[in-house]
């Protein structure tokens, strides 16, 4: 029977095409109008959609299917297998210009820091064992005062070592499009307070040939004490001027309007954008496209439900078509908040009902997991599933509700079926209640709960009025750009609150209570 039914949707589906390009040829060969102008006709062009869990369907068409669609819907699939569309292109070959520039500008700065940190820990040591190697015989005898000396350089050249390592050598977190003031600032304090004490060495203890070792030893020892000072003020810089909070930050997303607020201190535009992104990250609801063609799907709708007829021929005047055109708008328009109030509770009613039979098909496949585990302890312990083949054994029992439930809620695209897998193998694993395995499904989480494939954008465009590299200030205005939304971002200052104390006297907390005799008290 289910052939035939395919077999006969076929058909229909091949009579169908047949009578349109019938008519699309008797229209070529019409004739045009008596007036000179041709019949009027519209195209629709759609884009190719991603391959989604388990077969993916447009907005459209979800208005209008039924609980029983996959029993009757055909689909005539072509050969390929993969798809890119215009946006991806020019992301990919944005990706690819930028990308070198950017390599260059990483690399040139490492090798200069690199270089730099080089010469600052060979430097007290180049001070120490020049000497002895160039006029050994001309120095006086120093004896346990260099030797402690030694010590100290080498306990103080290793505090610094960890210190820098600590605070320089870090992972990247991003590309600013400006350098960091501060730390370019300490990069050319240091190459200018190195290079001075080189001077200084070279014209007073190398051409001098200086036979006081102690005082040379001692020369090395103020150079490493001013750079573990260099070392606390790149802390004082670098760390500790952003913890005090000074501003507030409102960030709102450009489609949707979801908006959150951070407090931070003295930081550059640019630096300021970086902790905006890595916040938005684990605290904004990823950005789902889909949401937002619901609104222009019922405003094309109404647009397209408007006709206008040329009743008298090309001789009327055309203000009276405007003139009806807008009347029919406006009655339209009275009415459409009823047909959005009913679209909005039928589609409440269908979430309802399909999240319903999820939450009952993914309890039921839980309590089948539980029988199993009392099988397989009954069992030998090579015998024992996997959580792996558990989840594949009652996946099926619950994919149809859960696929049903994620093309309701247009949230198809961002579950494959592999992650699902996945995140019920390891809900099994850990023992977790069907509640705890539906929470990722139910409500839409931050978009680092997601695959990193399916982040819309890596790529940000940081505009400003103002120098990215110019602090913060009150009233700034920022935006943040990537393929499909963007962020805009608004400063303000945090008010400078005034505490003031009140003092209550103890006494007044006091009363008396006086008793009459004539009461009953």
């Amino acid at each position: 029977c289910l052939t035939k039914s395919r077999h006969c949707s076929l058909t229909l589906a091949n009579s169908n095409s047949n009578h349109s390009h019938s008519r699309t040829r008797e229209r070529h060969k019409s004739p045009r109008n008596k007036d000179g102008r041709g019949s009027e006709k519209s195209v629709t062009i759609q884009p190719p959609t991603g391959e989604p869990l388990l077969g993916n369907d447009s907005a459209r068409t979800e208005e209008v299917q039924d609980d029983n669609w996959g029993e009757t819907t055909t689909a005539i699939t072509g050969t390929s297998e993969h798809s890119i569309s215009q946006e991806d292109i020019a992301r990919i070959s944005k990706d690819m210009e930028d990308s070198v520039g950017l390599d260059c500008k990483r690399y040139l700065g490492l090798t200069v820091a690199s270089f730099l940190g080089l010469l600052v820990f060979l430097t007290p040591i180049a001070f120490i064992l020049l000497p002895p190697i160039l006029w050994r015989d001309e120095l006086e005898p120093c004896g346990t005062i260099c030797e402690g000396l030694f010590i100290s350089v080498a306990f103080k050249l290793l505090i610094l070592l960890i210190g820098t390592w600590a605070l320089f050598f870090r992972k990247r977190r991003a590309d600013m499009p400006r350098v960091f003031v501060f730390r370019a600032l300490l990069l050319v304090l240091i190459f200018l307070f190195v290079v001075s004490y080189w001077l200084f060495y070279g014209v007073r203890i190398l051409d001098s040939r200086d036979r006081n070792y102690q005082g040379i030893v001692q020369y090395a020892v103020s150079l490493v004490d001013a750079l573990l000072f260099i070392h606390y003020l790149a802390i004082v810089l670098l760390e500790l001027r952003q913890l005090q909070p000074m501003f507030t930050l409102q960030v709102v997303r450009s489609t949707d309007g979801e908006s959150r607020f951070y407090s931070l201190g003295h930081l550059s535009i640019q630096r300021a954008a970086l902790v905006v992104l890595e916040n938005y990250y684990k605290d904004f609801t990823i950005y789902n496209p889909n949401l937002l063609t619901a609104s222009k799907f019922r405003a094309a709708k109404h647009m397209a439900g408007l006709k206008v007829y040329n009743v008298d021929g090309p001789s009327n005047n055309a203000t009276g078509q405007s003139r009806a055109m807008i009347a029919a708008a406006a009655r339209r328009r009275d009415s459409s908040h009823n047909e959005l109030y009913y679209e909005e509770a039928e589609h409440e009613r269908r979430v309802k009902k399909r999240k319903a039979r999820l939450v009952v098909a993914v309890e039921e496949a839980f309590i089948h997991i539980q029988r199993l585990q009392v099988e397989e302890q009954q069992k030998a312990p090579g015998e024992v599933m996997d959580p792996r083949e558990a989840a594949q054994a009652i996946f099926p029992s619950m994919a149809r509700a859960l696929q049903k439930y994620l093309r309701t809620t247009r949230q198809q695209h961002y579950h494959s079926m592999e992650s699902i897998l996945q995140h019920l193998a390891f809900c099994i694993t850990n023992g977790m209640t069907p509640k705890a395995f539906l929470e990722r499904y139910l409500s839409a989480g931050p978009t680092l709960q997601y695959d990193k494939d399916r982040w819309l954008s890596t790529q940000w465009r940081l505009v400003s009025d103002e120098a990215v590299t110019n602090g913060l200030r009150d009233g700034i205005v920022f935006v943040l750009k990537c393929l499909d939304f963007s962020l805009v971002v608004n400063v303000k200052k945090i008010p400078f609150i005034i505490l003031s104390e009140e003092f209550i006297d103890p006494k007044s907390h006091k009363f008396v209570l006086r008793l009459q005799s004539e009461t009953s008290v």
